[in-house]
């Protein structure tokens, strides 16, 4: 009996250090992070230790881009800093309309940045260097709280935009009109969109628990549910990137419902759901939502 006993209490310490002990372990990749409820973006190296920060606010979206220079877009805007923390591009929503947000930027291959500018209407922004609005698509929405439309939004390289309003259950595919091309039906959100190589879109859906990968023709191929992961059950799915090994990292939010700091907040899994690395640091870091992988070659697919 006491042998029986002693040996149930070892297996339970050691799944219990799949969560107490996990908050010690160092990042699998250098990363670029920051969260919504979190103060700063910030440079996670493969010690564990944060690199670089810079006060963000309110943050859903974040790229290291090839000059070394980090752009994000917080609550009120988006901004390009220097890593000697010089700001060098900024865009600022104005008061007109009231309940303009901003939760998604991307600079693109030509130089300039898209916006995505939740408001009344919802507008996908192209500006350039200099600030100048470019382009301005209007997208049609009748979700009275700006703050449920946009997240990560995303041009295409066949010049289409991936973004999902958020309370729609929804992501749309755009034209350079505005209009719907196409659409994924996904469980109620649908935070972060990622056109892949192969044509195939790998869709985070927020507080649906669920991570989705569509083909070309709309059908579902891969799909990550809330459970599918001991020891990290998916609770808000934020930004994804799809690594070159064919593996993904998750920004998992843990914001809503009493999760926070009681579980990891960024994963790496493979393809078939086998849990390769995990972060898990409240010390450091408030709730993550989004996740740029720096420590691999080519373009990142998020």
């Amino acid at each position: 009996m006491m042998r029986t006993t002693l040996l149930g209490l070892i297996v339970t310490l050691a799944a219990l250090s799949n969560f107490a002990g996990a908050e010690d372990k160092p990042a699998g990749h250098r990363c670029l992070v920051a969260g919504a409820g979190n103060p700063t973006v910030a440079i996670l190296g493969t010690d564990g230790k944060i690199e670089w920060s810079y006060p963000s606010g309110n943050c859903n979206d974040a790229w290291m881009l090839p000059s070394g220079n980090v752009l994000f877009a917080y609550q009120g805007g988006a901004k390009e800093v220097t890593p000697e923390k010089k700001v060098v591009w900024e865009y600022k929503v104005t008061d007109e309309p009231v309940g303009n947000e901003i939760h998604a930027v991307q600079r693109l291959p030509d130089g300039n940045t898209l916006v995505a500018q939740n408001g009344h209407p919802p507008r996908l922004l192209e500006i350039d260097p200099k600030g100048e609005i470019l382009q301005s698509i209007v997208i049609k929405s009748d979700i009275a709280n700006a703050h449920a439309q946009f997240r990560q939004v995303r041009k295409t390289k066949a010049g289409t935009y991936l973004g999902g309003l958020m309370t729609e259950g929804r992501v749309n595919e755009y034209d350079a009109d505005g209009e719907v091309l196409r659409t994924f039906e996904v469980p109620r959100h649908g935070f972060a969109s990622v056109r892949l190589p192969d044509g195939n879109t790998l869709i985070a859906c927020g507080d649906g628990h669920t991570l989705i990968e569509f083909d070309k023709d709309g059908r579902e191929v891969w799909k990550v549910e809330e459970n599918d992961i001991p020891g990290n059950p998916l609770r808000f799915v934020g930004g994804v990137q799809r690594l070159p090994n064919g593996n993904t990292v998750i920004a998992n939010w843990l914001g809503h419902g009493g999760h926070t700091g009681k579980q990891p907040q960024l994963f790496e899994i493979t393809r078939d759901k086998k849990l390769v690395w995990q972060v898990w640091d409240a010390k450091q870091f408030g709730n993550l939502s989004t996740v740029q992988v720096l420590d691999v070659e080519g373009e990142p697919l998020r």
